[in-house]
């Protein structure tokens, strides 16, 4: 990096360093807060060690470690462009650890590193700041150059704090430490004070003039006006930990609440809505990669399971209840098909019901009634469901009620992007259900090794096809686009103006398709599918 990069951090603090005009930087200990920084129009951010320690849950006694520190540091940049001057305790050791960190500071493209002059692992300073002994000057003006020769960018910057005043060395030993320091390479000099009253640092800027950019920190001097700031000659003042103390405070207010009102009504319009979390987040940007770049996922996925019959093969288990309801290992058959499509994303499904309806009434679906379910057959209820979805069709999977599937199934389904696929098991003399389901299937390349990754599509379906020509068996899935999903939606009403069609089953539509040269993808299997059409299939069913 150099700095023709033009805009980059580090040419963007150098800038506010040298500004004629006195500068403001904020606080941030994390991405979140580093972002709502930005926002609020600050030109750069100060990576506070006490803030920072603090949302770690340790002190700031350097208990976080300078690579922990660095990963926090990593997210502000990822979620800002301004830059990011890091509160750098005491360089995290000598002379070397301070090389590496300047070149790890780099890398993470932070603008500038602040270091004090104390020893490591330091102390805040307004703990007993009296107290606390200084580093060397001489060792500390080493660690200077080391972070000088280190880096390879030359808008990078050092900020020398100067801890004189704060240990309770007075004004000369102040200025014989920035002197020495400004000597020593540093781009700026930090003079802290823990005085309510700005005395000490405006003493020793109207000593050191303007021999190099002079940054402050008014936490304890709060109450001095701005303009005295101004007046002096101050290049940069931080608000050094205030986004940390008002998160502290609004945070234990609604904790409190919360535990003494146990409900969630007495803080809801006092805290932020979850939309501005996901703002912040910047999910939209994700949304429009996922567009972008994902397939299709099944949550854009609906699912038609079609289950209006009684099922009359099953007797005495149908006489209260459509065979979709019939349970299997104490679970009805339609709450087994509503989590195999869960299990793949799939949450949007259309159950269309009829015979005895009112006990079909598992929670989390939509319901379309079909009560001409004695006089109508599959066609129209898919017309019905499919009309229900006027204004919001999307990718739809269509399924019978009395068909278990392993999630297998709609998973493959998902991933085909072509208008019209169909699921066909190669191996139909194993399928007794095979002509109820739609009748025997021939392609265009029957399954084999040659058919791995081809693109195979329908040519004939029912059940007169010669033996030597079939490929498989129906299993009645299909899957739709929005496009065929309307284009499917005008031929069924075509079809079921015609009373012969009344009762017409999926195959009739399969075979007015390809009537119509419209091509129905082909994935083939084996097993992973079951019909249930007897007494003997439910209780396989138990194992399936």
């Amino acid at each position: 990096m150099s700095s023709s990069a033009g805009n980059s951090p580090s040419s963007q603090f150098r800038k506010l360093l040298l500004s004629e005009q006195l500068e403001f930087i904020c606080e941030a200990h994390n991405g979140l807060s580093a972002k709502i920084v930005q926002e609020a129009g600050f030109r750069g951010i100060w990576a506070s060690g006490l803030s920072i320690s603090a949302q770690l849950g340790v002190r700031d006694n350097n208990e976080a470690s300078w690579t922990q520190v660095l990963e926090v540091l990593e997210f502000m940049s990822d979620a800002t462009t301004i830059p990011i001057l890091l509160d750098g305790d005491t360089g995290y050791g000598n002379f070397n650890n301070m090389q590496r960190l300047v070149r790890k500071l780099e890398q993470r493209k932070i603008a500038a590193v602040c270091i004090e002059d104390k020893l490591f692992p330091k102390t805040n300073s307004f703990i007993k700041g009296g107290a606390q002994p200084m580093a060397d000057m001489h060792e500390f003006c080493g660690k200077i150059k080391a972070g000088k020769d280190a880096q390879t960018d030359p808008d990078f910057s050092i900020i020398a704090r100067v801890e004189a005043f704060i240990c309770g060395w007075g004004l000369a030993e102040a200025l014989r430490r920035a002197e020495a320091y400004h000597q020593a390479g540093a781009d700026g000099i930090l003079i802290h004070s823990a005085l309510s009253v700005p005395d000490e640092i405006l003493a020793f800027k109207q000593e050191w003039g303007n021999r190099c950019p002079v940054v402050i920190v008014p936490t304890k001097y709060y109450a001095t006006p701005t303009d005295i700031f101004r007046q002096h000659g101050f290049s940069i003042v931080i608000w050094a930990n205030h986004m940390l103390r008002t998160s502290l405070a609004a945070m234990q207010k609604t904790a409190r609440t919360l535990k003494e009102d146990e409900h969630l009504l007495s803080i809801e319009d006092k805290v932020a809505p979850v939309s501005e979390v996901f703002r912040l987040q910047n999910a939209g940007e994700l949304q429009d990669a996922e567009d972008r770049y994902l397939p299709k996922s099944a949550e854009d996925t609906t699912a038609i399971v079609l289950a209006a019959s009684r099922g009359h093969e099953l007797g005495e288990l149908t006489e209260q209840q459509p065979k979709t309801m019939v349970k299997v290992q104490g679970t009805p058959i339609l709450s087994h098909i509503v989590d195999a499509y869960n299990a793949v994303g799939i949450k949007d499904i259309v159950v269309v019901r009829g015979y005895k309806k009112e006990t079909v009434n598992l929670p989390n679906l939509t319901y379309v009634d079909n009560d001409d379910f004695m006089d109508t057959g599959e066609l129209d209820s898919l017309l019905k469901a499919l009309q229900s979805r006027t204004g919001r069709l999307q990718s739809t999977i269509i399924s019978y009620g009395d068909v278990l599937f392993n999630k297998f199934i709609p998973q493959s389904l998902c991933q085909e992007t072509d208008d019209c696929v169909i699921f066909i098991d190669s191996d139909w003399q194993a399928q007794p259900g095979y002509i109820r389901l739609g009748g025997f299937a021939e392609c265009t390349i029957p399954n084999s090794r040659k058919a791995f990754n081809a693109k195979i599509y329908l040519k004939r379906l029912g059940d007169t096809i010669p033996q030597t020509s079939i490929h498989g068996v129906s299993m009645g899935f299909l899957k739709i686009s929005p496009s065929a999903a309307t284009f499917i939606t005008g031929i069924l009403v075509e079809l079921m103006a015609s009373p012969a069609n009344r009762k017409a089953t999926m195959s009739l539509l399969l075979q007015e398709l390809l009537k119509r040269n419209y091509p129905i993808r082909v994935l083939y299997t084996v097993g992973h599918w079951l019909d249930i059409n007897s007494i003997e299939d439910v209780v396989q069913a138990g194992n399936f």
